[in-house]
């Protein structure tokens, strides 16, 4: 990994979104599902919206933050697959009566502490994690562990 994209982010005190997947969270990409951290640039990875996208570049930082828990098969049918964290800035997809209910859409994406339960999408306590961002041409969605979310927008 390349030490140059890191940062070191203290969540007391700062401003600005946390967003990411976290080490191990499987992304979909031309060469199957693949761990976040063992993307490169160049990959090819599936997307919702065009169907591939060539993956620009790979974000990693070091936070301490509250990362939101999201149970496994709680936001649809088998998503996410497994249960994973993600940052609380992170971006969700939703295709179901969330979408509806919270937003009277069909289809909403969403920062995930929005979508806080208290049961099924939690807060964990903080901790030092490491997030990858991925950053496209655009902003695309992608399937994390089965999951969709929006990559990094800009």
């Amino acid at each position: 990994m390349q030490e140059q994209f890191q940062e070191t982010l203290e969540l007391a005190g700062r401003s600005g979104a946390i967003a990411g997947l976290t080490a191990g969270t499987t992304v979909l990409s031309l060469d199957g599902e693949l761990p976040v951290d063992q993307l490169t640039p160049g990959d090819k990875v599936i997307t919702r919206d065009t169907g591939i996208a060539v993956l620009r570049e790979l974000r990693v930082r070091d936070v301490t933050v509250a990362a939101i828990s999201v149970k496994a098969g709680s936001l649809g049918h088998t998503r996410p697959d497994k249960t994973m964290l993600l940052g609380p800035d992170t971006r969700i997809h939703i295709r179901d009566w969330r979408a509806k209910a919270l937003f009277g859409a069909e289809v909403a994406t969403v920062k995930a502490r929005r979508l806080l339960d208290g049961e099924f999408v939690t807060e964990s306590k903080p901790r030092k994690m490491r997030m990858f961002e991925l950053v496209f041409d655009a902003c695309h969605i992608v399937y994390a562990d089965g999951l969709e979310v929006a990559s990094a927008s800009d």
